[in-house]
C-alpha cells in the first residue's frame, strides 16, 4: 500500500472510474481549503458551477456557505471543504447510494490527510455517506456525534436553505453550536493562529 499523499489522492480522483458519473463530468471536484484544517465540511456533490471550475461550493449554495462561516468568524480558506461524490450527477440530481459508496475511498483518504477534529455534514447525502443509511437529517440535525475522537454534526445543505428559507433559523442555531464546539475544543487558535481568537 503506497503512502497516502495529496498527490496520490489527486491522481486517484482524476483517474477514478468506480461509478458512471465520471463519464459526464467536465472536471472532477476533489475539494479544497486548508489541508490541515481542524474543521472539515462535507456536502453532497458538485453542481454546474463546480463542474465547470473544478472547485467545491462556488455556486449560489457555496456563496451562502461562505456567508454562514463568516457569521461565526471562520475564514473559508482556513477550513477544508469537499463533497461525498467528486463528479457532478446529471441534472444535479441526488447521488445514488452506489455512487457515494464508490466515492468513499476518496473521502477516507481525505479524512486521513486532513485529520479533522470536527466535521460538519451538510445534508442527508453527506450524513448517510459518512455515518450510514440508517441516519436521517430531519431526526439528527444539530446533534453532535463523536466517532473515533472526531466530533460530527449534521445540518442542512445550503442549497436546502435557498429552496426553503424557513430552514435558515435552524441552520443558524447549528452554526452557533459549531462555534461553541470549536471554542470548547479550543480550536479557533488552530484556525486563526495563536493571536487570532474571536471574542
Amino acid at each position: 500500500m503506497p503512502d497516502i499523499t495529496w498527490d496520490l489522492l489527486s491522481q486517484q480522483v482524476e483517474q477514478c472510474r468506480l461509478c458512471p458519473l465520471w463519464q459526464s463530468a467536465t472536471h472532477k471536484v476533489p475539494g479544497q481549503g486548508d489541508p490541515h484544517a481542524p474543521l472539515m465540511l462535507i456536502g453532497e456533490g458538485p453542481g454546474q458551477r463546480e463542474d465547470e471550475e473544478g472547485l467545491a461550493f462556488v455556486g449560489p449554495a457555496g456563496q451562502l456557505l461562505t456567508r454562514m462561516l463568516s457569521a461565526i468568524y471562520l475564514p473559508r480558506d482556513r477550513v477544508y471543504i469537499c463533497n461525498a461524490v467528486k463528479c457532478r450527477p446529471p441534472h444535479n440530481r441526488t447521488p445514488l447510494q452506489e455512487e457515494t459508496d464508490a466515492c468513499k475511498l476518496h473521502l477516507r483518504m481525505q479524512f486521513v490527510l486532513v485529520r479533522p477534529k470536527v466535521i460538519v455534514l451538510l445534508g442527508s447525502t453527506a450524513l448517510k455517506a459518512v455515518l450510514g443509511q440508517d441516519h436521517f437529517i430531519t431526526r439528527e440535525r444539530g446533534i453532535w456525534i463523536q466517532r473515533k475522537g472526531v466530533w460530527m454534526m449534521p445540518t442542512f445543505h445550503p442549497s436546502a436553505l435557498l429552496r426553503d428559507p424557513d430552514k435558515k433559523r435552524d441552520a443558524w442555531k447549528d452554526m452557533q453550536s459549531l462555534q461553541s464546539k470549536l471554542m470548547e475544543l479550543q480550536l479557533y487558535s488552530d484556525i486563526y493562529g495563536p493571536l487570532m481568537t474571536p471574542s
